[in-house]
């Protein structure tokens, strides 16, 4: 990089983290100077850190100038909302007419939005909003269902950028005021070496026990998901570790990479971070994120359990011992578990009521002063510097999605789809509250393989939400329901990048590794149909309630593990492996039958595997 790339970047970053500081720490600023400042500092951050001229290989002048009119474009219209801040809180939405240099900044705007979703995002979403803005100009000439009457070119830019549903909307608004310090703490967490020893936490616990390497990575993609939330990053940096081990343990490339992938998308279900999602749906549903976290507690519980279990028993299927040779030498974990104390603190001031923003702050500064106690972590200047300009990078790339997502959800809201799918839903939802669920979420998985979770999440929430709590389900539920399918469809062929990832270290057949690990996350897609039907799951309902269908979780979570790798106490036949399967979909049904039938069934089975698995080991000795 040019030293007056860096040392511009360097400028911005202390300049929009003085910002971010002084609007959570002093006050906060007119809504209207604080959003378009974080919005515009992401967009130049991100030409900055990808020009064109790096991107196209070229050295071409052109690009040059095209990367200059991006950063001219993004401070005039920074400058334009700092100048008229105080005057657009009295502008009146849907009445007051657009004049021509507003519509000159909104066009810019988007412009310089879908340029940078293009760059850092993915083309997927790119495509995405192409569609979006076509229907929105076209609809009157689509038949069908969705068609409508249009939305002119100024009243379209009015809605995209002063419409409260528009760029500036609740999703911009989370990435200003939580996301920006959450990823910063994680940035320093990480580099402070409580990421390195989150890792080797993992790989030691499981270590010379059955399937060790497979469960290491189960465990330190868990934990470390806990702070990153994002499932190509876990797999980038366990699976380089995890993978290789597995594979010289006896489990093929693609079961080593399907592990990694699978336990890496975990990460952004897990608490207490669980992923920019999260904190969006906290907004959304108008809840404290302590109360979400707590939520997802058990889903994320069985969501792992069922992975641990899974690798336990295909070990035990391939004869893998307890101790297959192959150990992880890291370095001592006690003289470093004291780098643990940031993300606990974290967890503690969440729980006690602190704003999420101070407790990220805080734990920040925190995180410095921990790594002040080893020469190994301790950040000079240089290292200061380097480490935030990586958090603010990592800002501005979500950032960008999510004001993206405000494009969409403005043309969606106005345009009045988002009411003709709730009309559909609701009234296959008359006939069979499955059959609704099953609509929301293909929807959901479709629209998470083509995007970013953050995006996928935002555009099915406003596409289904409305329509699945149109049928008595709670927000929490529906918003956790949506949530689920957008993180899982990561690993649901045929676009799932984070298996891709996995194979790509494991040197396996990226296909069968996507179809592998949609295999082994099968309890991913069917815990957000339980919760449905069990809310108590995510901690709606009585104590009892809560414990009960804890049980039931769990002993279905086993059950289905047991099915998919095909051994319980020993090999499974086919029809034992659908047993466990029809047993495990019983425990789902919210009735006290089922849940007899259910716990009988998984004794039965339980009882009837062991007895023939010892008869077979009895026989099997020589006499």
């Amino acid at each position: 990089m040019p030293k007056w790339r860096f040392y511009s970047l360097a400028v911005l970053t202390v300049i929009w983290t003085v910002f971010q500081l002084y609007i959570k720490l002093v006050k906060p600023l007119d809504p209207w100077f604080q959003l378009p400042l974080h919005m515009c500092l992401a967009l130049v951050v991100v030409w900055l850190y990808n020009p064109m001229v790096e991107k196209s290989k070229s050295h071409n002048k052109l690009w040059w100038i095209y990367d200059i009119f991006l950063i001219a474009s993004s401070c005039f219209i920074c400058w334009f909302f700092l100048s008229h801040a105080e005057q657009l809180n009295y502008r009146i939405f849907n009445v007051d007419v657009m004049t021509t240099t507003e519509v000159i900044v909104a066009v810019l705007l988007v412009i310089n939005v879908m340029e940078a979703v293009r760059r850092v995002v993915s083309m997927s979403l790119f495509w995405v909003i192409c569609f979006f803005l076509a229907y929105a100009w076209f609809g009157q000439y689509i038949p069908g269902l969705f068609r409508f009457s249009g939305i002119s070119f100024p009243k379209l830019m009015e809605v995209l950028m002063y419409g409260e549903n528009g760029i500036f909307g609740s999703p911009l608004v989370t990435s200003l005021g939580t996301l920006f310090y959450f990823l910063v703490f994680g940035t320093f967490f990480s580099n402070c070496g409580g990421g390195g020893v989150l890792i080797d936490g993992g790989m030691k616990l499981s270590d010379k026990t059955v399937g060790g390497p497979a469960k290491a990575a189960v465990i330190s993609s868990g934990l470390l998901g806990m702070v990153s939330g994002s499932a190509i990053a876990n797999v980038s940096t366990t699976g380089v570790l995890t993978i290789p081990l597995m594979k010289k343990t006896g489990y093929d490339p693609e079961e080593a990479a399907a592990v990694e992938s699978v336990a890496s998308t975990g990460g952004q279900i897990m608490p207490p971070i669980m992923g920019a999602g999260a904190f969006i749906m906290a907004e959304i549903i108008g809840v404290q994120y302590a109360q979400i976290a707590a939520a997802a507690v058990l889903p994320a519980v069985a969501y792992f359990l069922a992975v641990f279990i899974l690798v336990h028993m295909i070990a035990k299927k391939k004869g893998l011992g307890k101790d297959s040779g192959v150990h992880y030498e890291g370095k001592p974990i006690l003289p470093r578990v004291y780098r643990l104390l940031p993300i606990i603190v974290l967890v503690i001031m969440i729980i006690m009521g602190y704003s999420l923003p101070r407790s990220a702050i805080y734990c920040t500064i925190f995180s410095i002063i921990i790594a002040a106690i080893s020469p190994e972590t301790r950040m000079g200047p240089r290292k200061l510097l380097q480490t935030l300009m990586d958090g603010v990078r990592q800002a501005a790339n979500i950032a960008i999605p999510t004001a993206a997502c405000g494009i969409m959800i403005g043309i969606v809201v106005n345009s009045g789809v988002a009411v003709k799918i709730a009309k559909l839903i609701g009234t296959s939802g008359e006939g069979s509250l499955f059959i609704a669920l099953l609509i929301a979420a293909l929807g959901c998985l479709l629209l998470g393989m083509a995007l970013p979770t953050v995006a996928a999440y935002l555009i099915a929430v406003t596409l289904f939400a409305s329509a699945i709590q149109g049928l008595g389900i709670s927000a929490l539920v529906t918003n956790m329901f949506i949530f689920y399918f957008g993180v899982v469809a990561q690993i649901t062929p045929p676009v799932c990048l984070a298996s891709f990832t996995a194979a790509g270290i494991a040197g396996a057949s990226a296909w069968k590794t996507g179809w592998k690990a949609f295999s082994f996350a099968i309890t991913a897609f069917i815990v957000p149909f339980a919760f449905v039907y069990r809310p108590a799951i995510l901690l709606e309902g009585t104590m009892v309630e809560i414990i009960i269908a804890y049980c039931i979780v769990i002993a279905a979570t086993y059950l289905l593990a047991c099915g998919i790798a095909g051994y319980l106490f020993r090999p499974l036949k086919m029809w034992e492996r659908i047993a466990c399967y029809v047993v495990a979909f019983i425990f789902i049904l919210p009735s006290s039958m089922s849940d007899i039938i259910g716990i009988a069934g998984c004794a039965l089975i339980m009882a009837y595997c062991f007895m023939t698995g010892k008869k077979n080991a009895n026989k099997a000795q020589p006499a």
